[in-house]
């Protein structure tokens, strides 16, 4: 079904990284691709680092996402590196779509693929070996489950419009807005509460050190994009103390 497009599914894994992995990337993409302006070496820096989440998005099959994605976000940073400068103020509109969408979109498929490919109980286990508190690890713990089952929520919630005549082109079109995203918010909220209650059932608030089955740990791949990740990170600082213009 639809709704199932952000449950994690470990079966089908071509790759396996570690959940840290995927946060410095989270981290990192953050850094280098949604701030900063796009002159110098950037021009590099941020087509090398919007490159690793779409080729991730690729090897768990998601081939046409991927394609689909990175043709979108080529398009974007063409027209704010070479399009925009040469139209003055007239182009305000463009930029503010080239930017927000272009920057936005690796960190986008990143966090796509993150909660994708991560179980909860990795989640847990990659953060309990950093020593993170689990005030911190709790609530992130209930987000990994909060957005699949509010997608699920989501599309009963428009079977159930449905029936009714409430949709696009129908004869209540108007009323989509409010029988729709109104229950929405209630359900999240709801949805969130039973969430936090769930985890707390399950011991994540106990004094005591838990144990877990899930196998974690850093392989040559997980190596590889922490020092390609790095180096992206090292250029940008190089960058801003002005050793590379």
């Amino acid at each position: 079904m639809n709704w199932q497009v952000l449950s994690s599914q470990v079966e089908n894994k071509r790759i396996r990284l570690d959940p840290r992995t995927k946060i410095f990337l989270l981290i990192t993409i953050s850094i280098l691709v949604v701030g900063g302006e796009v002159s110098g070496i950037m021009v590099v820096i941020k087509p090398l680092t919007a490159l690793v989440p779409f080729l991730l998005l690729l090897s768990i099959g998601k081939w046409k996402q991927s394609i689909c994605f990175t043709t979108l976000f080529i398009i974007l940073f063409f027209c704010e590196f070479w399009i925009l400068p040469t139209m003055g103020k007239s182009g305000f509109l463009l930029l503010f779509f080239c930017g927000l969408f272009g920057r936005l979109l690796p960190g986008v498929v990143m966090g796509y693929y993150t909660v994708r490919t991560t179980t909860v109980s990795e989640f847990i286990a990659s953060m309990e070996r950093m020593h993170i508190t689990p005030k911190l690890i709790i609530p992130l713990a209930v987000l990994f489950r909060f957005f699949p089952t509010v997608m699920e929520e989501y599309h009963h919630i428009g079977d159930a419009m449905k029936m009714r005549g409430i949709r696009i082109g129908g004869r209540r079109t108007s009323k989509m807005l409010e029988y729709r995203f109104i229950p929405m918010m209630i359900c999240s909220v709801k949805i969130g509460e039973e969430l936090s209650a769930a985890s707390l059932t399950r011991g994540l608030g106990a004094p005591i050190k838990r144990t877990n089955i899930c196998q974690i740990g850093f392989h040559k791949l997980d190596v590889f994009i922490l020092l390609y990740g790095s180096l992206m990170l090292v250029l940008n600082l190089f960058r801003t103390i002005g050793l590379f213009s």
